[in-house]
């Protein structure tokens, strides 16, 4: 099976050629929110990075208070930022059907920002809140009041650290910060997303499956947008679809984990093909 079409001069040129025959479903990562932003995790230019795992974060006070220091600072750019170019044409061209469903690994809400309604945040958003002790989801918007009122002025002498892809800044020194907890039962509060180390809920991963398992491999493609698939939560849709000889788009920057496998690879930016693609489409 070859994966590029004729006369396609460069793999832009034919993935768009494939992908404007086809529809598909689409895995997004961190690179699709770089124009918004937000930096990534492993792109050509991103440092080494340790986010905090769910066992660190379930082990105590200490742990929880390093986590919400950090996270409350961060949230406070990333609640900003707007989704860009590719965000808006890829809710454009879901709404020309031409979208089977959008798996995204991304927590930062900016694909629902955009319009885009068929979709599975596989890693859950980190706008909300979830009490680990009477599992109510809550907006975020509510702790991040009570996070500036317990600690005044916090956000003001932190204003120049840099902040990291999963919502929280660079900063070691969080002592003397305040977390209070659930507010209908006292409970451990955590961002509701999938930390590292954290199993993906089941539904979702039967439901992304799913959707991959649909995919005509005639007729249909799987589109990997911004992702480098170093983690297995993502990289196994990708060998799902190709153990079923699905056509998949790895649009990305810079190296990822299927590069060995049947793929045609786009070392590109996801906003520019994305907004060539809808145009292509007329959408």
């Amino acid at each position: 099976m070859t994966l590029t079409p004729r006369l396609a001069a460069t793999p832009a040129a034919a993935a768009l050629e494939l992908l404007g025959e086809r529809p598909f479903v689409a895995l997004s990562g961190a690179g699709m929110s770089t124009d918004s932003g937000i930096p990534d995790y492993r792109g050509p230019h991103a440092p080494a990075r340790m986010p905090m795992t769910y066992s660190e974060f379930v082990s105590g006070p200490d742990a929880r208070q390093r986590y919400w220091a950090r996270s409350h600072l961060g949230w406070s750019r990333m609640r900003h930022a707007v989704p860009n170019a590719g965000h808006h044409a890829l809710a454009r061209i879901e709404a020309a059907g031409r979208l089977r469903l959008l798996i995204t690994q991304n927590v930062d809400g900016l694909h629902e920002d955009a319009g885009s309604r068929t979709l599975c945040a596989l890693h859950g958003r980190i706008a909300d809140v979830l009490c680990l002790g009477c599992h109510r989801v809550t907006p975020r918007d509510g702790l991040q009041r009570r996070l500036a009122r317990a600690n005044p002025g916090w956000t003001d002498r932190h204003a120049g650290v840099e902040v990291r892809p999963d919502g929280d800044v660079e900063l070691t020194d969080t002592a003397g910060f305040l977390v209070p907890g659930c507010e209908h039962c006292g409970g451990v509060l955590k961002p509701d997303v999938v930390f590292f180390g954290e199993n993906v809920p089941k539904p979702r991963v039967e439901r992304c499956y799913a959707a991959v398992d649909a995919l005509d491999p005639a007729r249909e493609a799987l589109l990997v947008l911004g992702s480098s698939l170093s983690v297995m939560s993502g990289f196994r849709f990708v060998r799902r679809a190709v153990r079923r000889q699905v056509p998949v788009v790895i649009v990305n920057r810079g190296p990822t984990r299927a590069d060995d496998l049947p793929v045609l690879k786009v070392d590109h930016g996801t906003s520019e093909l994305l907004a060539e693609l809808a145009l292509r489409l007329g959408c």
